[in-house]
């Protein structure tokens, strides 16, 4: 009878490990595990810039609360800075704010008088169905609106889209927000001007969903429209490049039609490229949204930004940056597991 050759080499580490691969985790938990595990030191970088950015911006909470009192001395100021913990060093501060991070402790708004966890909560809802609404758009839109360009080139619907994306991709959106405003608020009354809801009309189930999707309407539409744009003309040219592949030309060898070509072959391989386009312009959308968010009054986290950055309240300002962060590192888990549904040679290993 023979027993098992084992390594007496191995450590009780490895042997662990061993034992854990051999686990029955199916790939996509294990892909998604190991991702989130690497993005700690991604969010931990991302922290210590963000705190150290912050640091160098003039003024601070105690400065701004002194000064809306109108009559603040010198002992009041201090008393603010030691309630605040500005009083102590840089480093100090840093580390007492790591430390709470690591105990899920975004630290307290002296402005909002909340702890900054349950104010970005809060609001977090708003700004995901404003992204969410405005991704969902774009990527419809200018998806489509590439499609058509590419089947016929440099034909006068080619030419329209073209231009159509130019002017979408030149205009300001803050601009384009104040515009809609005007002429679909104020002068047409089609469309409310501001928020998220009519908050006096008490509306409940259906009618209340129908609100909020009308407030929708412009903010969603004002943030849509500049990555309209940048996915027809991604799309234009990943169709056009698709088209010139070896499989394309045998499709058209069999006899198939131009119509079940574009739609059954290009267009789910011309979609990868405005994939990965997407996952990393989610930083810069929701840069976006807190212009939107300004403009329309749309209580979610960009307008929350903006305010803190005004009233100084640094706490509440770290704590949207690092959210912010952790919903960048999301997408991109996402796009990555999109890529396998558009691809069927990618694998997840």
């Amino acid at each position: 009878m023979t027993m098992p050759i084992t390594s007496p080499d191995l450590t009780l580490k490895e042997k662990a490990r061993a034992a854990f691969s051999r686990l029955p985790v199916p790939a996509g938990v294990r892909f998604v595990a190991g991702r989130l595990v690497r993005a700690i030191p991604l969010l931990f970088a991302v922290v210590l810039f963000n705190f150290a950015l912050l640091q160098l911006a003039p003024g601070d909470a105690a400065e701004v609360l002194a000064g809306e009192s109108g009559s603040a001395t010198a002992e009041y100021l201090a008393d603010l800075k030691a309630r605040f913990g500005l009083d102590q060093p840089v480093h100090v501060q840093l580390a007492n704010y790591v430390w709470r991070l690591v105990q899920l402790d975004l630290g307290f708004s002296f402005r909002h008088n909340e702890p900054v966890l349950d104010l970005l909560l809060g609001r977090l809802p708003a700004t995901l169905l404003l992204m969410i609404s405005s991704v969902v758009l774009a990527v419809a839109v200018g998806a489509l609106l590439g499609v058509l360009a590419a089947s016929r080139v440099n034909s006068w619907r080619d030419n329209l889209i073209s231009v159509f994306a130019m002017l979408s991709f030149a205009t300001p959106v803050f601009w384009l927000g104040l515009m809609m405003i005007v002429l679909f608020s104020v002068n047409l009354g089609w469309l409310p001007s501001s928020g998220m809801a009519s908050i006096a009309a008490g509306y409940t189930g259906i009618d209340a969903v129908l609100d909020v999707a009308r407030h929708m309407v412009m903010p969603v539409v004002t943030l849509a429209m500049f990555y309209v744009a940048i996915y027809t003309r991604v799309m234009r040219a990943a169709m056009l490049e698709v088209f010139n592949q070896d499989y394309v030309t045998t499709a058209r060898a069999k006899g198939l039609s131009q119509r079940r070509i574009t739609w059954r072959h290009v267009v789910r391989n011309a979609l990868l490229p405005l994939t990965t386009l997407l996952g990393v312009q989610i930083g810069t959308m929701l840069g976006g949204s807190v212009l939107v968010e300004t403009v329309f009054s749309w209580p979610g986290l960009g307008r929350l930004a903006f305010e803190a950055v005004y009233q100084r309240d640094v706490n509440l300002l770290l704590g949207i940056l690092l959210m912010c962060s952790v919903l960048v590192v999301v997408t991109n888990i996402l796009v990555d597991l999109a890529y396998t549904r558009l691809d069927p040679r990618i694998r997840i290993r």
